[in-house]
């Protein structure tokens, strides 16, 4: 017979989508040391935020690593991509900065607040509407400001001891020391010597004939010979796991920094149990935290995170929906339980793509992680995080930050380049996102509007250059 019936062929069309959705989602993009190695790349603000949490607000660490372990889980399986899961870091702010400090059940009814708010977003499709709609100088300009953010924070914890308690700087950090500038310096100097300035086309290394030529280059056999051998040692160091080696060395110092932490370590979780919540708490969280919050998410754990995916993974680009369905769903089950508000953010998808991740795996194998640690070691692991070279996590976020910021170098003209630019600068100086984003979205129209021909009957619509062109022909 040679026809084939339509029913015979709808189980192939149906094992094609899912082979695609399998290869899309649960396939590794890069070899399993580079995903490992992207895994820790966001850890730089995770630890910091976590660590201070725990130390001044009461956090729940245990219920907070467990929770959050299956966050990296579901999200990595869901998006395909190296979605990250980090600190609501303005709530952060609030709870341990202003006094009196928030309380776990203010800090929950904070990101509750917050989740309702990204949930109701996503689901009436109001996100992706002003997803479609904003101007792009606008969206660089929230990573411009938010990757020099990091940076700047970064240079910090390199240069000056850390309060995370009073969220402070204190004294210089010394040379020496097993949290010594030499031992950040020298983490620097092996990232930028493995990873370079970071991949932007996958694995591929750049080619012998990009450099500039000698009198012996003109030797095919000379030049074809060096080409091979420059290749192959930038294979070599790009298939170094060097994040993960650096992060594993922080935590080897953390236990010569100090012996005691072994016998200070105890086996198993803490119990997790739902949060006593008055309607005091809901005022404060709302009103202290979650104001603050919302628009920060908005912008960096949504608008920017979905641009960025694109950016980074043009046939994997995430919908602002389902990121902002996402960041509600997460919360509004672990909040009740204790758990730290979280969010999807565009820094932490920065680090770890830097370091090597390409697929959704490198977040589900730090869920695993956590999920060990938060079972294995529960509340008694802040001995660990609190003994954790600071300049290490510093080196780590300088990359992440830096990595986020060079996403708004695609800027084709001197408007957009003006536009992102005030727009960052406005972010810096003022500490607010939300308010950097008015100032740019202000502009922005502004601008269009200056350019707008009202001697036309459509003069709502910029003149474009081809009405330039016709009116100059005699």
């Amino acid at each position: 017979m040679d026809g084939q019936s339509p029913s015979s062929a709808t189980p192939l069309i149906h094992h094609d989508r899912h082979n695609s959705w399998w290869r899309r989602h649960l396939q590794l993009k890069n070899s399993l040391s580079s995903e490992l190695s992207g895994a820790v790349g966001d850890l730089g603000t995770f630890i910091p935020i976590v660590l201070t949490l725990t130390l001044v607000s009461n956090l729940d660490l245990s219920t907070t690593l467990i929770f959050t372990a299956f966050y990296n889980i579901s999200t990595g399986l869901l998006f395909g991509i190296p979605m990250p899961v980090q600190p609501m870091k303005s709530i952060a702010a609030v709870a341990v900065s202003e006094t009196p400090h928030l309380t776990p059940s203010q800090i929950a009814t904070a990101g509750a607040s917050t989740a309702a708010t990204l949930l109701i977003l996503g689901a009436s499709g109001l996100m992706s509407t002003l997803y479609r709609f904003l101007p792009l100088p606008v969206v660089r300009g929230v990573q411009l400001s938010q990757g020099l953010s990091f940076a700047f924070s970064a240079i910090k914890y390199i240069r000056y001891n850390q309060d995370f308690i009073t969220s402070k700087s204190t004294s210089a950090r010394s040379w020496l020391g097993l949290d010594g500038l030499i031992i950040a310096l020298a983490s620097i100097l092996f990232l930028v010597l493995s990873t370079g300035a970071g991949e932007t086309h996958g694995n591929n290394v750049p080619s012998r004939s990009q450099d500039p030529v000698t009198d012996d280059d003109n030797d095919p056999r000379s030049r074809g010979s060096r080409s091979s051998c420059v290749n192959k040692r930038l294979r070599i160091l790009n298939s170094i796991p060097a994040a993960l080696i650096v992060f594993l060395l922080g935590l080897i110092l953390c236990f010569i920094r100090d012996p005691s932490i072994v016998k200070d370590l105890k086996f198993g979780p803490s119990k997790i149990t739902l949060l006593k919540i008055t309607w005091e708490d809901w005022k404060i969280g709302f009103l202290r935290g979650a104001i603050p919050q919302i628009p920060l998410s908005i912008l960096n754990s949504v608008i920017a995170v979905c641009k960025l995916s694109g950016d980074l993974f043009p046939d994997r680009e995430v919908s602002a929906a389902k990121v902002s369905v996402s960041v509600g769903i997460m919360n509004l089950i672990g909040c009740w339980f204790g758990a730290m508000p979280v969010c999807h953010g565009a820094g932490g998808l920065a680090g770890q793509y830097r370091f090597g991740a390409r697929s959704g795996w490198s977040v589900v194998f730090l869920g695993a992680g956590k999920l060990v640690i938060g079972l294995l070691f529960g509340n008694s692991f802040v001995r660990i995080l609190s003994q954790f070279p600071i300049g290490i996590l510093g080196v780590l976020l300088l990359f992440a930050g830096i990595e986020l910021a060079m996403a708004s170098r695609d800027m084709n003209s001197k408007e957009e380049s003006f536009v992102m630019l005030v727009c960052a600068a406005v972010s810096l100086t003022g500490s607010s996102a939300a308010l950097g984003f008015g100032c740019g979205i202000l502009l922005f129209l502004l601008l269009k509007l200056r350019e707008m021909d009202y001697s036309r009957p459509s003069f709502l619509k910029p003149k474009s250059s081809v009405d330039d062109e016709l009116s100059s022909i005699p």
